[in-house]
């Protein structure tokens, strides 16, 4: 496969993960900010704004994080070249680059959920209008990987592929709950019962989480109990430790078509390695932000050396 092509579906897919990813986060910032005052919701929407990292971008656009100004600036907004419409531009873009690798299916999920996407959000999106948005991004972001699993060859573009969605949603999942915890639990101590439950349960809508984890534990919030279900529970798919599962094994299925280890499956291992039968208890004597940030700053470089080893801008 040309580089040109696995770089293509590596990014469509991290495209199509980052934008459902943001959908999900002003979805629960939406639910939160609906049920506060008028200083509380625009703390929320100040957090939703740091957690994508858009702060300066925003600020300089913008005199106050209200929500009707932040749904659209993240949505469509043109100072910000990162918003959802320009991800699913991109998402199609690649998609037309590796045309030849993927599916009518596919492509077919692809286009129509642009087009749909592209004239709702032509124009600015009104309170009526945004949960209608954003639910039809999360749903462009599930038909897409929907008619990808269903007819795609478990070739090497499929891989590539699930690499670069693996690769970012555990960035994700990493920054919501790195944002989020230090805004709501400063001293990183995970004791205390007086804690926003409220606030706990917008940090597991975030990353679609909410049932599965109330399923797992019986209704009960609490803050050590999410990070060891976010960061470290294999069985739910937008974990870390789930993640770093699917991204080793699409990898190790990557150097086994190619019939040579690269650099990014060396991470990997390195890694693993420092994961591997980690405990929450570990993370937290650790300092969860310090755990986060080692994490990310991982992440980036198993990106850059996937890159790098199967040569996608030679």
């Amino acid at each position: 496969m040309l580089g040109r092509t696995a770089n293509a579906l590596f990014w469509m897919f991290r495209y199509l993960e980052r934008a459902e990813n943001t959908a999900r986060l002003l979805e629960a910032g939406l639910r939160m900010a609906l049920t506060r005052d008028v200083v509380t919701a625009e703390a929320e929407w100040r957090s939703v704004i740091a957690t994508l990292g858009q702060q300066a971008a925003f600020e300089a656009a913008h005199d106050s994080y209200d929500g009707l100004a932040v749904w659209n600036f993240v949505l469509r907004g043109p100072s910000n070249s990162g918003n959802v419409r320009a991800m699913f531009a991109m998402v199609r873009a690649n998609a037309r680059t590796a045309r030849t690798n993927i599916s009518s299916d596919v492509w077919e999920a692809v286009n129509e959920n642009w087009m749909k996407l592209d004239k709702l959000l032509a124009r600015p999106v009104g309170q009526m209008a945004v949960g209608e948005v954003l639910g039809a991004v999360r749903r462009a972001g599930t038909q897409v990987h929907g008619a990808f699993d269903g007819s795609i060859l478990r070739d090497e573009g499929y891989h590539f592929a699930r690499s670069g969605t693996f690769i970012e949603r555990a960035d994700s999942t990493a920054r919501i709950l790195d944002m989020k915890y230090f805004l709501l639990l400063p001293s990183l101590s995970y004791v205390g019962s007086s804690l926003d439950t409220g606030q706990w349960e917008q940090v597991l809508r975030s990353v679609a989480g909410a049932s599965a984890y109330s399923w797992l534990n019986a209704g009960q919030i609490e803050a050590r109990g999410i990070v060891e279900f976010l960061v470290l529970d294999e069985r739910f798919p937008r974990s870390l430790a789930f993640c770093r599962n699917a991204l080793r094994a699409n990898l190790a299925e990557l150097a086994r078509m190619h019939g040579i280890d690269g650099q990014c499956q060396a991470l990997m291992r390195e890694a693993d390695n420092r994961i591997n039968h980690l405990t929450v208890d570990e993370v937290f004597e650790q300092g969860l932000h310090e755990f986060l940030v080692d994490f990310m700053a991982s992440n980036v470089g198993i990106a850059n050396a996937i890159a790098a080893d199967y040569r996608f801008h030679a």
